[in-house]
């Protein structure tokens, strides 16, 4: 099965695409790589890089596992190697997809940094062009944005994030106020990273994903066999009661609205998310380089978009 049937628009040249996840303790980065390989596959995106904002060891690995699922194993992998959180999942399906599934890169020392892939991929592109996909912790962008001109860019951080990005699209926050997971796990991180960041940022917050529930026709197409996806909502829904009716698909839309943009299923609200020294955040109204994601359409109809492209099989280069 192909990506996801989306309502029609002028098809225009694939968006750059740098994806940055806690690829641990959660699932549902998993159906947001899935997404994005799909679009890829599909001809609206283009994965640059794919990025861990944790380093427990074995991160690296796993994207590396699904990468070469979607038979894209050269995608440049970059994990932090400073002070990062080391969160991974409770539910232990990362230690089944490395025990099953092909990978070449074994351990996290065999990548570069993030900050180093950042920077070099972002030096290469046009002007105004990547969208930065995080659906993790901000981490890897606070070391960004502080990061000095090195051999890749004779920018600093700041200016070379002016330069090169479209916009960066967040899973991160509850609005207009409240306490993410996302954001308040490295609290530090996230207040510098919003009070210092220049381009637009669209935010896709808690309350958006919550009410879109994917996995379960996944887990019941007996035609998808020996597929990452597959094992590792098999595994987990079963394990949590809240995830009977399939798990919340919070980082999958913002992968499906950086892609193929918020509407027609949403509207946004402009303005600004201040973050507290806690991680809570609030909104104000001015300035307006911030939105965040209003639902429009019913979250059944984006939980049957993202069904459809978690069930996307690998395409044969």
């Amino acid at each position: 099965m192909q990506a996801a049937s989306l309502p029609a628009q002028q098809k225009a040249k694939p968006i750059p695409v740098i994806f940055d996840s806690d690829m641990g303790p959660d699932y549902d980065d998993v159906g947001a790589i899935t997404l994005l390989h799909a679009f890829a596959d599909s001809g609206y995106a283009k994965i640059l890089a794919t990025v861990a904002s944790t380093k427990y060891e074995g991160v690296a690995a796993v994207f590396n596992v699904f990468n070469t699922y979607f038979n894209r194993r050269g995608i440049v992998i970059g994990v932090p190697k400073g002070k990062a959180l080391e969160l991974k999942d409770g539910q232990h399906w990362t230690d089944t997809l490395l025990l099953k599934y092909p990978h070449n890169i074994k351990k996290n020392d065999e990548v570069p940094g993030a900050t180093d892939v950042y920077r070099k991929v972002l030096a290469s592109q046009p002007n105004k062009s990547v969208t930065i996909i995080t659906v993790g912790f901000l981490t890897n962008l606070a070391a960004l944005l502080q990061s000095a001109p090195d051999k890749y860019s004779r920018l600093d951080g700041k200016e070379l994030i002016r330069q090169k990005v479209k916009q960066l699209v967040c899973m991160a926050g509850r609005f207009p106020s409240g306490s993410e997971f996302n954001v308040d796990r490295d609290a530090a991180a996230s207040q510098f990273v919003f009070n210092n960041w220049e381009t637009p940022v669209l935010f896709s917050g808690f309350e958006i994903g919550w009410n879109i529930r994917t996995g379960l026709p996944l887990i019941h197409n007996e035609a998808i066999r020996n597929s990452p996806v597959k094992d590792v909502f098999s595994i987990c829904i079963p394990l949590s009661l809240q995830d009977s009716a399939g798990r919340m698909s919070w980082d999958e839309s913002a992968v499906l609205v950086a892609v193929k943009g918020y509407k027609p299923w949403y509207r946004i609200e402009k303005g600004r998310m201040m973050v507290a020294e806690d991680g809570s955040n609030t909104w104000i109204t001015e300035p307006a380089q911030h939105s965040y994601l209003i639902e429009v359409q019913s979250p059944k109809i984006v939980g049957q978009l993202i069904n459809t492209s978690l069930m996307h099989q690998p395409v044969k280069k």
